[in-house]
């Protein structure tokens, strides 16, 4: 065995460890920032690995940090107790969007487990008829969208009884297994180590389980296992009614639609790129409809569920006292930030369809996701696994911050005031700028 595979096997070992502490309890700055430091290192280490040795480590690596996960409840985050919630509330024949955890009409569905009769510990939440509860925001209807609906459901179906939050655990691990030998496969061994190896999956996709790692899983498997048209526009819109934040990868699937191009087996141009639109965004937005459609008859308009209270919630509508739109707050009033913040992701989506490879969409689909989150900086590092896995198809590692700076934001509170996610984005910003700035010369040589 190699001295180099040996010293970042020692660096994953390392990492693993870190892992373990911070599952096991809500992991501090220092943890993060430690695994963040680790991981960086192993990649560093390995940049000079012959391929097919890597392979192998990147695999059995990404595999095995992804269990650690596993082991312990959610460190850090109460969001599967409302997907567990949600799934058992549709097993009885009940739309979720119609009533919050608190309504008494749904007390029959309560446990101990998700309701427990004592009421110390400090992140239950007290209800308006009495007792407590771990699900959040519990007096307030679902957020999630249909699709992630039917993964809680078939969830419930599908976990033993007693097991709690650890099927949903299991489910995280599959969905980032089955990335990472979808990333093998499209990008090869050294760049798929950005998702195998990063401190975020199994945090945030496995043993907090977040719903985010279904959306990535549709968004990787439309890019890299269908080839444009119907099939990936369906998947796409799969993962948008699956948590929202892939909508940001539709761009990408139809980078250089506005380019002025050559006819194409003798159809001109500007009838190629209407197929190119049509063939994405209408599969995509029948996937939406149907699967919106069951909960509409069922719910009407409630559908929407929480996402206008959660918008206002996290100062989305304006960033007064909050950490929002951090990055333009620094050049800007703060009243113009949401503004701006539109107007910048608008100009990033045009040189996507203008100027984007559209035999490399995630690239497109990478520049809108982390431009998105570097303009509105939230405090939520599972946000950006979908970054991550962008940025390994790619292998711009200058994208990998956002997904720290998140953490970051994450761990010091997000709406605390001087949060410290606020020099991290910036950073991670500046990381990305300097990546570009770096590249160009070699674009500019391939294209001569």
């Amino acid at each position: 065995m190699s001295r180099s595979l040996l010293v970042v096997s020692g660096v994953l070992a390392a990492l693993a460890a870190v892992l373990l502490r911070m599952v096991a309890g809500p992991p501090g700055l220092g943890w993060y920032l430690l695994a963040w430091a680790l991981f960086a290192a192993a990649l560093w280490l390995a940049r000079r690995m012959p391929e097919q040795r890597l392979g192998a480590l990147v695999v059995a690596g990404g595999v095995t940090l992804a269990a650690t996960g596993l082991a312990a409840p959610p460190s850090s985050s109460t969001d599967s107790f409302r997907y567990a919630w949600d799934g058992r509330v549709q097993a009885a024949g009940i739309s979720p969007y119609d009533h919050p955890p608190s309504d008494p009409a749904l007390a029959g569905l309560r446990d101990e487990w998700l309701f427990p009769s004592g009421c110390g510990a400090p992140d239950l939440r007290g209800l308006p008829d009495g007792g407590c509860t771990r699900i959040n925001r519990p007096t307030e209807p679902t957020i999630y969208p249909p699709v992630a609906q039917g993964y809680f459901l078939l969830v419930h179906w599908l976990s033993p009884e007693g097991s709690r939050h650890k099927a949903l655990q299991l489910g995280g691990w599959v969905m980032a297994v089955l990335v990472l030998v979808a990333l093998c496969r499209l990008a090869g061994a050294r760049r798929t180590a950005y998702w195998a190896w990063c401190p975020a999956v199994p945090v945030e996709a496995v043993n907090n389980a977040h719903v985010d790692m279904l959306g990535v899983l549709l968004v990787v498997l439309a890019f890299g296992a269908v080839r444009a048209g119907p099939a990936r526009g369906a998947l796409l819109g799969a993962a948008v009614a699956a948590k929202l934040l892939p909508v940001t990868a539709l761009p990408g699937a139809l980078s250089g639609v506005l380019a002025n191009g050559v006819p194409a087996n003798g159809v001109p141009a500007r009838g190629v790129a209407w197929r190119r639109v049509l063939g994405a965004v209408v599969p995509a937005g029948l996937v939406v409809a149907l699967s919106y459609l069951p909960y509409v008859l069922a719910s009407g308009a409630s559908v929407v569920g929480y996402l206008p209270g959660y918008l206002k919630e996290e100062r989305y509508d304006g960033p007064d006292g909050g950490n929002r739109y951090a990055i333009l707050r620094l050049v800007m009033p703060d009243s113009w930030a949401p503004y701006a913040a539109i107007a910048l992701l608008g100009l990033v989506v045009l040189l996507v369809l203008r100027y984007g490879d559209a035999d490399r969409p995630w690239q497109g689909a990478l520049l809108v996701s982390g431009s998105l989150l570097l303009l509105l900086t939230p405090g939520y590092s599972w946000y950006a696994l979908l970054v991550v896995a962008l940025a390994a198809m790619d292998g711009r590692w200058e994208w990998l911050g956002v997904a720290l700076a998140g953490a970051v934001a994450y761990t010091a509170g997000p709406a605390a005031p001087g949060n410290l996610g606020t020099p991290f984005y910036v950073a991670a910003a500046l990381a990305v700028l300097i990546g570009w700035a770096a590249r160009r010369p070699h674009r500019a040589e391939i294209r001569r």
